[in-house]
């Protein structure tokens, strides 16, 4: 085992974008929509964790390299069926910032799952998946399409 060395790499734009969605009754799905959890806004904390998770990824996943970010934005919001939770996360580095954007879409779904277990223990975190990244050798790849190189 062995973290990769980037240290020849060249600093560049990087951008990464994550999914992720609690599923749950249309019943808890509206104590969110109405903020009737007893815990306090969901969405909120969902949206806060994300970005403390973001933030501190190599504390979580071995190896992954800590890496300075200059931006995260996480979108938490009622869909049909649950919480769907966005993250967007950008730097100018030697590394890709993925990983980031995964641990946030996890943990702002593991945050919706903790503040409404008490109204259903059986909902379900799914999905989570990358849905695009931007930027250093392999250029631009977006879900269902090919890798594009710049």
């Amino acid at each position: 085992m062995k973290m990769i060395d980037v240290g020849e790499k060249k600093k560049t734009e990087r951008v990464a974008v994550a999914r992720g969605k609690v599923s749950m009754s249309d019943a808890t799905a509206g104590i969110v929509r109405r903020g009737e959890s007893e815990k306090g806004d969901v969405l909120a904390a969902a949206r806060l964790a994300g970005i403390m998770a973001a933030k501190r990824t190599p504390d979580l996943v071995p190896l992954c390299h800590p890496i300075a970010l200059t931006g995260v934005d996480v979108l938490a919001e009622v869909r049909d069926g649950g919480v769907e939770i966005e993250a967007t996360v950008r730097t100018r580095d030697r590394t890709g910032v993925e990983m980031e954007a995964l641990a946030a879409v996890s943990a702002g779904c593991l945050t919706v799952y903790d503040m409404l277990k008490r109204y259903e223990r059986g909902m379900r975190i799914e999905a989570v998946e990358l849905l695009e990244k931007k930027g250093g050798r392999t250029g631009h790849w977006t879900r269902g399409k090919p890798a594009r190189k710049r």
